[in-house]
This record gives structure tokens, sequence and C-alpha cells, in this order.
């Protein structure tokens, strides 16, 4: 697991910084939480791909490809409540809101998505 954990970071990174490309993209013709919400779910599939291919080491498959996106539904929710709270209840300002809120889903992802992309073992 240990080995696992600095791909999986860069990773991040990646998916974070195409996940806020998308949202300031998108918030030039889209409410933010439509934005942010697109932005999530085609980054997530980026993230599926590099994550088989280079944290886990596994072939993609279909199975997985449907099951990843349960990995990132707690994400999903916490990111979203964060930016909803920091946009609407801080007030302050929706172009970082996305960056403060995914830092609290990163743990969870990671042993969620390595339970899925992993067989089980014995």
């Amino acid at each position: 697991m240990r080995g696992q954990l600095l791909p999986f970071a860069v990773i991040g990174v990646i998916n974070t910084a195409t996940y806020y490309g998308l949202y300031l993209l998108f918030l030039l013709r889209l409410p933010y939480l439509v934005a942010h919400a697109l932005a999530f779910f085609l980054s997530m599939t980026g993230s599926f791909f590099l994550n088989a291919r280079f944290t886990y080491r596994t072939r993609p498959t279909w199975r997985k490809f449907l099951l990843f996106p349960l990995s990132n539904a707690t994400n999903f929710l916490i990111t979203t409540a964060g930016v909803y709270v920091i946009v609407d209840v801080l007030h302050a300002g929706n172009r970082f809101a996305p960056l403060l809120a995914s830092a609290a889903a990163i743990p969870v992802t990671f042993l969620v998505s390595r339970a899925i992309m992993l067989p089980r073992e014995a």
C-alpha cells in the first residue's frame, strides 16, 4: 500500500489540475455547481485510467470502470458540500472553493478506489 501512495498523490495532483481547468472553463458559461459536476465527472474518467496503470498496475476492465465512480461518490459529496459551504455560507468566492473542499476527501477516495481496483486477498 505504501508504494501506491505516491503515484496516487501525483495522479491526484494531475486530476485536480484537470478538474480545476475544466471547472474554470465551464464556469464561463455555467452555474458553479453545474461546472463543478461536469468537471468532476470528466476528470474522474482520466483518473480511472491513470490509477489503473500507474498506481495499482492493473488492467482496466469495464467492471472496474463502472465501479470506480463509487470510489468518488464520497469525494463528490464532500467536495460538493464543501463548495456550497465555502461559496454560499462563507461567501468566500467560487474560484478556489473546489481546491479547498477537495482535501478532506482524499484519504477516503484512496481506500475505496484501492478496494475496487485490486483483487481481494484471502
